[in-house]
């Protein structure tokens, strides 16, 4: 229960942030779901653009505007660049340097797109996910189905050891793998080095497209980190 009161203190301190006729991007999980239920209680005049299945059920559900990510980006003025004003999205964690691993609800892939097309990106946590450096939690990695075998080998050269997520298939129909043993002393350099290995669709690391403000819920209190 504690737990649950740190991370909807987050989300609603999120939603402070949340102005009338943006255009919103949804993160996936318990975290985001705590800040879509406060988002639908506000009644505050949005369009938003869900990150995976699950999201799309659950704000649907709570009679939120929704839009898909191509139609709110083929909305922009002329001479705009095409974006999303907002996301908000829960890690599975996040570090002082504003690095985060997510996908523990293997929703990774379509929570990186649209936090890459957002102006801003926040993410809310609670304070188990606040840490030195990332790379404690394993790390999934979204994978076609046909080069399991493959990326699998190539992961082990990295030094790095796979299991496959069982029984769960992503929103894009591929496979999970969730990846213990890599070297974190370079996320950014790690996550572009996993995705260049053929049959990566995606991996969890968000350091190329980090977080721009987190906030972090203990309890019913909160601190907010900016970059």
């Amino acid at each position: 229960m504690a737990n649950e009161q740190s991370k909807r203190t987050a989300a609603l301190k999120a939603l402070e942030y949340v102005k009338p006729g943006m255009k919103l991007g949804l993160g996936t999980g318990t975290t985001a779901g705590f800040f879509i239920e406060e988002l639908a209680k506000a009644k505050i005049d949005v369009t938003c653009v869900p990150s995976s299945n699950a999201t799309e059920t659950l704000a649907r559900s709570l009679k939120l505007k929704l839009i898909d990510l191509n139609t709110a980006l083929a909305a922009a003025r002329i001479g705009e660049i095409p974006q999303l004003d907002l996301c908000v999205d829960g890690a599975d964690e996040a570090d002082k340097k504003f690095n985060l691993i997510k996908g523990g609800g293997g929703a990774l892939t379509r929570e990186k797109v649209v936090a890459s097309a957002s102006k801003e990106f926040i993410v809310i946590i609670d304070d188990f996910k606040w840490v030195d450096k990332i790379g404690k939690y394993p790390l999934p990695i979204e994978v076609l189905p046909f080069a399991q075998k493959f990326v699998e080998s190539e992961i082990k050269e990295l030094g790095g050891t796979p299991k496959l997520r069982e029984k769960f298939t992503t929103d894009n129909r591929n496979i999970i793998l969730d990846v213990t043993g890599l070297d974190f002393s370079d996320p950014l350099d790690l996550e572009g080095m996993l995705n260049n290995i053929p049959g990566v669709v995606d991996n969890g690391i968000f350091a190329i497209r980090n977080a721009d403000m987190v906030i972090m819920g203990k309890g019913k209190e909160f601190r907010v980190f900016e970059q």
